[in-house]
């Protein structure tokens, strides 16, 4: 049985994407919606990134950190939503083992360097409530750059970890991926290897990954919260909330889809798919408008740069 697979594993060319189990007809409009929400993942990202850059007024820890949250969303987007807009339309839903190790990988590192940079952030604004007196001093340029240096190190780890585990897997079952993407669960459904060290490894870097990041944003916010209730006028527990509130929505919405997948059993499949296109897809879009929506100082930024252009023309 060992040989057999590992000679279906060195002869698998590539796989092919079921995608969403629907009628054909709804192919279109999951197309012109996966169309809709990529066209606002790229408005919305490229103009955030394109907004920090231009205003020097935003040259500060926080929107460092957001402009690289803006990155990550558009290009782990951009990993996901070409190909699955091209398989609606595509009889063969192919997709080459290369190009299988490719996305596995680039998502894994993005989607875990998010995790860690919105601990980053987290800690920012921990540090901006809670020390606003020594904020300049302790969230240097330097420090700010290491944060963010070490989210991307700590995503590529463990995206190597995770894909070079995977694809050592043996898959002699079937080619077919029950999903819109190559996820690393969709494929262990497709292995004859024994699971039980690939899932218990698996489990310790999810752990080692979910537990720090997540430890580090519930105690910034016990920290936040406890200051601000310290705030005599109502004002100024508003102005120090509103810093807070775009952030722990983000937060929400990016953790709460990924328990939801990581918990829906096997069983469900079209659960996880759906729990996937959140994170994967309605993240991206929805935090360059949780920021500008509630963000004076973007909005501001946003009204400079079109103002500058009218002036322009």
């Amino acid at each position: 049985m060992g040989d057999r697979g590992r000679s279906n594993h060195s002869a698998m060319t590539d796989f092919i994407l079921v995608g969403f189990r629907v009628r054909p007809e709804i192919h279109i409009l999951l197309f012109l919606l996966f169309l809709l929400v990529y066209a606002m993942i790229l408005l919305g990202n490229v103009g955030m990134m394109s907004i920090i850059i231009t205003d020097p007024r935003l040259n500060t820890p926080m929107y460092f950190f957001l402009g690289n949250l803006s990155f990550i969303d558009l290009f782990y987007s951009s990993v996901i939503a070409p190909k699955a807009m091209i398989n609606f339309w595509s009889e063969s839903k192919s997709i080459s083992l290369a190009g299988c190790v490719a996305q596995l990988f680039l998502f894994a590192l993005f989607i875990v360097t998010e995790g860690f940079l919105l601990a980053a952030m987290a800690y920012d604004r921990f540090i901006a409530i809670c020390n606003p007196l020594l904020y300049s001093v302790q969230m240097s340029a330097r420090l700010c750059t290491q944060l963010v240096a070490g989210s991307y190190f700590c995503g590529c780890i463990s995206s190597v970890l995770q894909t070079s585990m995977t694809f050592t897997l043996s898959f002699c079952a079937s080619r077919v991926v029950d999903h819109f993407y190559c996820d690393s669960r969709p494929l262990q459904r497709l292995s004859c290897s024994d699971l039980f060290i690939h899932k218990m490894v698996s489990f310790f870097l999810s752990s080692i990954i979910i537990l720090p990041t997540v430890t580090v944003i519930i105690v910034s916010y016990m920290y936040i919260v406890s200051t601000v209730l310290k705030i005599r006028s109502t004002e100024g527990r508003k102005k120090a909330f509103s810093t807070c509130s775009s952030h722990l929505g983000v937060v929400s919405v990016l953790y709460g889809a990924v328990f939801f997948m990581y918990l829906t059993p096997d069983r469900f499949p079209e659960l996880s798919k759906v729990a996937s296109l959140c994170y994967s897809l309605v993240t991206p879009m929805l935090n360059p408008l949780i920021y500008s929506l509630r963000n004076k100082d973007v909005k501001e930024a946003l009204n400079r740069l079109l103002e500058k252009k009218n002036t322009i023309l």
